[in-house]
């Protein structure tokens, strides 16, 4: 497909996709507020056999060229067996969106996207996600000066008027706040937990045990897909998608900041929070542990250097709605990620949606520092 000397073709062979993975490491050299994510990661990501996402879903990858061959731009069209099997709503995914700042290219791109959904026998198309609503998804689209806390999305300034311009519509913001140590309101915080406590006597809260990793880490897959059912766009994890996802947080989780609330010890809610490596990816440029960049990481995590941290997923069960469990949560980590040694946290994404947990949030001292968007299309 060849459009104003922009030409598309698929990712077929190991140079495509040595391509495709290597693109944003050029698009992004003058962006310092970019965090290049491992290469390894972006690799498994995209690999058949190594990502679970294959066992319902599919990864179409395209990669944009100029007259002269050099790559000036990339796109994914993704099927969501998950989405498809809890909405019936054909709808399909975009993901994996990088260009130049050129529109010709990234309508050539989207084109060829979108004409692939279409022969998936789908009608509409939403993203970014990378590739699901599970993994980093969204679109930055306020808070570009600052670098994305672990696991979140960046990307350039113009992306949200090209997809605009292409018929995008925004269908969901999402927020990211950021809560510092000098501002927290913790006595009012403390006053509120003690409120929850007394209406709730049989509640108690733990720590992960790392010694049953496996089994907590299934307990909050449980309690996951049970608290976020009823959640904008939630597509309920896999048991193959989980392990993978597990294993991956298991390098560099701090299991004294991942939290468990129960009633008569009986798990109902949970709070991950993880230390925000991303103060420290932020050193490897290149995207490549070897042969220096896993140095570096050694040599700055020795001596210090991850001062924050990101929560990425609070859950409590449906029956437990409204009683004010996420509070309890959201105090320990605060609280205790302060007696780790981590001064800021991030919590993202919040949808605007969740009016309660947002204006929680706001009420003990987080202000939003960043802004998200999912992008939805009719393809016709």
């Amino acid at each position: 497909m060849t459009t104003r000397s922009v030409t598309i073709r698929p990712v077929r062979s190991r140079s495509d996709l040595k391509a495709f993975i290597d693109f944003p490491y050029r698009l992004y050299r003058n962006y310092p507020a970019w965090v290049p994510p491992l290469r390894q990661d972006i690799r498994h990501t995209l690999h058949p056999k190594k990502n679970a996402f294959f066992e319902h879903g599919a990864i179409y990858p395209f990669l944009a060229r100029d007259a002269s061959g050099t790559v000036t731009g990339r796109i994914a069209a993704i099927v969501n067996g998950m989405h498809l099997k809890t909405y019936e709503d054909k709808l399909g995914y975009f993901g994996f969106f990088e260009t130049i700042e050129d529109y010709a290219v990234a309508e050539a791109l989207l084109d060829a996207a979108s004409a692939r959904l279409r022969e998936e026998g789908l009608t509409g198309a939403r993203g970014p996600a990378n590739p699901s609503i599970n993994d980093t998804c969204g679109l930055l689209v306020d808070g570009f000066n600052k670098e994305p806390g672990v696991l979140m999305p960046y990307n350039p300034t113009y992306y949200e008027s090209f997809l605009e311009r292409y018929g995008f519509e925004r269908v969901m913001t999402m927020w990211g706040y950021y809560i510092h140590k000098k501002y927290v309101k913790t006595a009012k915080l403390e006053r509120g937990v003690e409120i929850v406590k007394k209406r709730n006597p049989g509640v108690t809260l733990r720590t992960l045990d790392m010694k049953r990793f496996d089994e907590e880490a299934q307990i909050i897959l449980d309690i996951y897909n049970d608290a976020w059912e009823n959640n904008w766009g939630h597509v309920p994890m896999t048991e193959g998608e989980f392990a993978q996802l597990a294993r991956q947080m298991k390098q560099i989780v701090d299991p004294n900041i991942i939290y468990f609330v129960e009633d008569d010890g009986v798990p109902v809610g949970f709070s991950v929070s993880l230390p925000n490596i991303n103060q420290l990816l932020r050193h490897v440029r290149n995207g490549r542990l070897l042969p220096f960049g896993v140095f570096q990481l050694l040599i700055r995590e020795k001596f210090g250097g991850v001062t924050e941290i990101r929560t990425p997923i609070l859950g409590v069960r449906k029956k437990y709605h409204g009683r004010g469990l996420d509070a309890i949560l959201n105090l320990a980590a605060i609280c205790d990620g302060e007696k780790r040694g981590y001064d800021a946290g991030e919590m993202s994404w919040v949808l605007d949606s969740n009016a309660r947990q947002r204006n929680a949030l706001i009420s003990f001292g987080g202000v939003i520092d960043k802004e998200y968007a999912m992008m939805e299309k009719a393809l016709t």
